[in-house]
């Protein structure tokens, strides 16, 4: 778990960007994909239902409000209902579309995809029809486009150029805006179009292209890590760039740096079901944390998370700082990043409260770890979404147990009980009792096994309007017990 990104997503601020490119409306048409047509030899689909999703530059615009960052957004629309749709899809989003424009000699921008599923079950695209114009704008549209990019550019702390090759991106309207940007020292990353001259991205602050799209530009196939590293060296060079981000789909991302270097950013083994909107994700993760000062680094760990996050959703979804933040907390079970100091965990503690999750908080010796433990451990965790199991240090144990216990050192202890599915954090406190570390982190509910007497803390949870529960024990089942057997053992041997 990294403790330094969680703090970076809670501290991330709120810029403006300034989202430049391709407008387009994706529609799906859903149905059932029942029989093969009488009239010729095609599928016939029966349809279900349709739905829009905002796509191209407008997702990202989308996403980047998912990111509650603020976001304008300059492009072109056709004088027709699918631009006043599109339009209006933006606005209730959030986003400030005083710079699209509209260009009555092309329609907007509209893909439709045709879903069918077989027997009800395993949806395919059968089909796809798209509409646009792929021209670029005229000399007086071009104008009026640059002019009103211009009189943005003071508002906003990044530019993100979501280049598909519909036009819209000009070599004049990309110079223009790169040199005008870099002058006022507000970064530009590009996502380059399929049919891009690379040219006209020089200047920018960094460039976020696939293996595809690496490989046309720089014409090296990158297959591996050194195949991205010397393409990234390549694009930064020639592009004149600060760093380049070359996205390796399931092996995360390769950073190129202008000083040479080059590192790569793996991400977590995840369960792909869909695998649209993912750049589109990246795209947008980078741009905000780009214009909140992040460094490239961090700036590819989060993007990694997001694009992580994106694949797992059905369709192009908005992700959010808290679902970032929720996937840090609980997206890796390692041992060792589950064993924690007091200081750090109640920085996590703080964090899964900000996101409505309720902390559970045990503690105990847990010298020789046995099945009651383990039952006890398990209906702890099941009354929240958190359990933390606080541990008595060496010290501790010997000042309450005698001199000859513990039998098993706190580190060891404290790796045992984080190798449970069910604890979530491990902490090992040096006092006899529990109380300091329960001020510190403050949890929603304190549980105690049923063979303790008096429970300490109860009147400090109970009075900021905490829990405190008892759970049964397991019977004939205790450390004292196993250890007492043991040594009555090797005494009669």
């Amino acid at each position: 778990m990294s403790y330094h990104l969680i703090d970076v997503v809670q501290q991330l601020g709120h810029p403006q960007l300034l989202v430049i490119g391709d407008l387009i409306l994706d529609r799906y048409v859903w149905g059932d994909a029942e029989r093969i047509s009488q009239e010729a030899p095609v599928i016939l689909l029966r349809q279900d239902h349709e739905e829009m999703r905002l796509g191209g530059a407008a997702n990202v615009a989308n996403m980047i409000r998912g990111l509650d960052a603020g976001v304008t957004i300059a492009g072109i629309v056709g004088r027709d209902s699918d631009g006043e749709e599109l339009h209006a899809s933006l606005t209730n989003a959030g986003v400030d579309c005083s710079t699209v424009l509209v260009d009555p000699s092309r329609p907007t921008t509209v893909k439709v995809r045709f879903i069918g599923k077989a027997q009800s079950r395993h949806p395919h695209q059968i089909l796809r029809v798209d509409r646009e114009s792929r021209h670029a704008l005229s000399a007086e549209l071009e104008d009026e486009f640059i002019n009103r990019i211009l009189v943005q550019l003071d508002g906003h702390h990044a530019v993100l150029i979501s280049d598909y090759s519909k036009g819209v991106c000009t070599p004049r309207v990309l110079r223009t805006v790169i040199d005008a940007a870099k002058a006022k020292g507000i970064p530009v990353l590009v996502d380059p179009g399929p049919k891009a001259n690379y040219t006209d991205y020089v200047g920018a602050t960094a460039i976020t292209p696939n293996r595809l799209e690496t490989k046309l530009a720089t014409g090296l196939e990158v297959r591996t890590t050194d195949d991205a590293f010397a393409a990234g060296r390549q694009l930064v060079e020639t592009l004149q760039l600060e760093h380049a981000f070359v996205t390796l789909d399931k092996d995360g991302i390769a950073l190129s740096l202008a000083d040479g270097s080059s590192e790569l950013f793996p991400t977590r083994k995840r369960e792909v079901y869909d695998i649209t909107g993912a750049g589109d994700m990246v795209l947008a993760m980078i741009g905000v944390g780009l214009a909140d000062g992040l460094s490239p680094q961090d700036l590819c760990r989060l993007a990694n998370i997001a694009g992580g996050l994106e694949v797992e959703r059905i369709g192009v979804v908005a992700i959010s700082r808290q679902e970032i933040l929720g996937d840090l907390l609980g997206g890796s079970r390692k041992v060792h990043e589950k064993m924690s100091e007091a200081d750090e965990l109640a920085r996590l503690v703080d964090a899964r409260k900000q996101l409505g999750q309720k902390v559970v908080f045990t503690n105990g010796c847990f010298d020789l770890l046995h099945a009651g433990h383990v039952q006890y451990l398990q209906e702890a965790a099941a009354l929240g979404d958190c359990l933390i199991v606080a541990i008595n240090s060496d010290a501790s144990v010997r000042r309450l147990k005698g001199p000859t216990r513990p039998v098993i050192s706190q580190q060891q202890r404290a790796m045992m009980l984080a190798a449970l599915e069910c604890v979530d954090h491990a902490v090992v406190f040096d006092a006899d009792t529990p109380l300091e570390l329960l001020e510190q982190l403050r949890p929603n509910v304190l549980v105690k096994g049923g063979t303790t007497a008096v429970i300490v803390g109860r009147e400090l949870v109970e009075s900021y309007g905490g829990e405190v529960c008892t759970l049964s024990e397991v019977p004939n089942v205790s450390t004292t017990r196993i250890v007492s057997s043991i040594r009555e053992r090797r005494d009669a041997a």
